[in-house]
């Protein structure tokens, strides 16, 4: 199978949704993130969603991106063989209950890589009055897909800083998994794969036992940092970014940790990473931002 690029800068079907209280809820409810601003709405408080409730708002695209493609001749039997790669989220104001999103999608860069080729889609939500509210440049690894040509695109996809990370990290946060966390994840918050809840399938698709959701994985990170280096303010955090590289297999523990981080003008750089308890890296080059 092959892939063009040309095809980058193909947009997507427009997808609307409104965002209500019980959904923002239920989604920091299945990481377990009791943070007060996701919860309390005495004495006239408003509630926001967590960061990495953004996911949930673009996967009714991701899940059914075929449906969202209108050029006939895009090849859709290599969305078949996607698998989640990257993930970039920028944050432009909190998501929070009442706000009516339009997510705009397009291609926005088709590369090769070694195990195929990386497709990079690009969504913007935007508000009722138009004014952007998150980012999310969402890569997915199609496995034995060429890239018909060089590429296209690759320098439009946000890059994130680097540093030179010592060799013991600033500080580790153990994390349990359970057993049923991906039947809870699934469930709060409609990210659904059967690789994840049905082990069958995922014995059938050669791996060991069902996994948690890499989305989940990155949002307890997104957890463990905003309670550690942003005072548990989750406004502060504008961006969030990492490379899924391995698999959670619960029940078993992952330890979040802080690799370095830098203070600038523009805000502080964090960098982190995220290993199982074999010792595997499952996320890997974690970036964070905080205003």
């Amino acid at each position: 199978m092959k892939i063009d690029p040309s095809f980058v800068g193909m947009p997507l079907r427009d997808y609307k949704t409104t965002v209500d209280w019980r959904r923002t809820m239920n989604y920091a409810a299945a990481v377990d993130d009791g943070n007060p601003r996701y919860f309390d709405d005495s004495d006239g408080k408003r509630v926001i969603a967590p960061p990495m409730f953004a996911v949930a708002v673009t996967w009714p695209v991701s899940e059914r991106i075929w449906e969202f493609i209108d050029d006939e001749h895009f090849p859709r039997e290599v969305l078949q063989t996607q698998v989640h790669y990257t993930e970039h989220l920028a944050f432009h104001r909190p998501v929070a209950p009442g706000d009516a999103l339009t997510v705009k999608g397009r291609i926005a860069a088709i590369t090769p890589h070694r195990a195929g080729t990386v497709c990079v889609i690009r969504f913007d939500a935007l508000d009722g009055d138009g004014k952007p509210v998150f980012t999310e440049h969402i890569g997915a690894m199609l496995r034995g897909v060429e890239c018909a040509g060089e590429g296209r695109g690759g320098a439009d996809v946000p890059a994130v800083p680097e540093m030179d990370v010592p060799a013991a990290p600033v500080w580790e946060r153990a994390v349990t998994i359970d057993r049923m966390r991906p039947f809870v994840y699934d469930g709060c918050t409609n990210i659904y794969f059967p690789i994840h809840t049905s082990v069958g399938f995922a014995r059938m698709v050669g791996l060991p036992d069902i996994i948690l959701q890499g989305t989940a994985t990155l949002a307890y990170a997104a957890r463990e940092l905003t309670s550690s280096e942003a005072g548990g303010a989750p406004e502060r955090l504008r961006e969030l970014a990492c490379r899924f590289t391995d698999m959670v297999v619960p029940p078993g523990e992952i330890r979040v940790r802080l690799a370095g981080k830098r203070s600038e003008e523009g805000g502080t750089h964090l960098f982190f990473d995220v290993v199982n308890d074999r010792g595997g890296r499952v996320l890997s080059r974690g970036y964070a931002r905080l205003d």
